[in-house]
């Protein structure tokens, strides 16, 4: 032990920097094992904070997150009819980019439309703020989006004062969600510009033409045949105490007509269907980290063994025992992985706040990467004591 640590204040700099640089190496794999489980954790987080018993979409889709779905506006109204049902409220759900201000930069968030007075669906977690209280003109953003309270945003045609902010509250990609009412959130997903409409209408009434229809008569007819924006995404179902979801569930499909899922039904879609492969790629990247980060210890334990040779063919030619030797290599390999495993954690710590995807963490994840780089240490310091070990005597003097 006394002996490398003479060595190592004997090249102090060369030791430092070499913990440095597997520091940098090892806090890459920590940073992905956390961006692993953020990935995950990303992709279920709203299914986990909305508190409802079910979710019912569109016949036959895996909605509304893998697949999209679309309901009928009154669809809630019949499912609530269903027995065992306590309460059933619509939602809207999809992905937007818009920018807030003029100036400002485009941004990527999803919204949420859900029924403000007593409905499911709303905001949680709230850290600063209150939730939806009006019909109109009110937002819940969360802090991602770097809205503050109080501020009046553009969305669309009309203009939107937020009310409260959240933290963490994110889709399946990472993108910060915003809270709107019903109403307001199918008018920013339906709405069209107005040039667009004018030139639908001037195209639809052309089309009436070859059949006979024209002017006042063709006029009438095109709220009949431009799209509607009375549809939503899902239905959320929260049942009555005692009631069985599988029986609600079955009750919904063979009469509705729906898909019923509960929620960790669509926890084990998102995870099998959407994520898989994120995840799996994900995965793959951190095992191939790992791998590569104990060949590159080994190969740094092997060369500083080498750049000592002759100073061990020396112990050996003065008569030093085995395990002498070996305590050197061995010692001097624990402490450049332990020293740059403690780097590489101070490291994920300083970078983690300010990282663009979510991270998260297990202490599991992290004592299993620490075991594995420990293990890869000591193996590592093997090829070195075997090298050492065969190193004649004779070296020292030039043999």
């Amino acid at each position: 032990m006394e002996l490398a640590f003479k060595d190592i204040r004997r090249h102090l700099g060369k030791f430092l920097a070499t913990i440095g640089g597997v520091a940098m190496l090892l806090a890459i794999v920590l940073l992905m094992n956390g961006i692993y489980r953020g990935n995950i954790q990303d992709g279920i987080w709203l299914i986990d904070n909305t508190a409802t018993d079910l979710w019912v979409v569109e016949g036959g889709r895996g909605g509304p997150f893998n697949e999209s779905s679309r309901m009928p506006m009154g669809s809630h109204q019949s499912v609530a009819a269903t027995p065992g049902v306590q309460r059933a409220s619509p939602i809207v759900i999809y992905t937007a980019q818009r920018a807030f201000a003029e100036a400002g930069p485009s941004q990527q968030f999803t919204i949420i439309g859900y029924d403000v007075f007593g409905g499911l669906g709303g905001p949680g977690r709230l850290v600063q703020g209150r939730g939806l209280e009006a019909a109109h003109r009110e937002m819940v953003a969360d802090g991602k989006l770097g809205l503050q309270l109080g501020q009046v945003v553009t969305l669309g045609n009309d203009r939107y004062t937020v009310v409260g902010l959240t933290r963490g509250a994110v889709d399946a990609s990472g993108n910060p969600l915003v809270w709107l009412s019903l109403p307001d959130a199918q008018t920013v997903q339906f709405e069209q510009d107005p040039h667009a409409i004018v030139a639908a209408r001037a195209a639809t009434l052309k089309a009436l033409e070859p059949i006979g229809l024209r002017d006042a008569q063709a006029a009438a007819l095109l709220p009949l045949l431009g799209g509607s924006g009375d549809t939503v995404n899902a239905v959320l179902v929260r049942l009555d105490p005692g009631a069985e979801p599988a029986a609600v569930g079955r009750h919904i499909r063979d009469w509705l007509h729906f898909n019923v899922y509960t929620s960790a039904e669509e926890r084990t879609l998102m995870l099998q269907g959407r994520l898989s492969r994120m995840s799996a790629v994900l995965g793959l990247f951190r095992g191939l980290l790992v791998l590569v980060s104990i060949v590159i210890i080994a190969l740094i334990v092997y060369v500083l063994t080498i750049e000592k040779i002759r100073s061990i063919a020396t112990l050996k030619l003065i008569g030093a025992p085995n395990h002498l030797i070996v305590r050197l290599i061995m010692t001097q390999s624990l402490l450049l992985t332990l020293g740059g495993f403690a780097i590489a954690y101070l490291l994920r710590e300083l970078v983690a706040p300010g990282f663009p995807r979510t991270l998260a963490f297990t202490g599991m994840e992290t004592g299993a990467t620490f075991a594995v780089m420990l293990l890869g240490g000591v193996l590592a310091s093997l090829l070195a004591v075997w090298h050492a070990l065969r190193t004649p005597a004779q070296l020292a003097l030039g043999g």
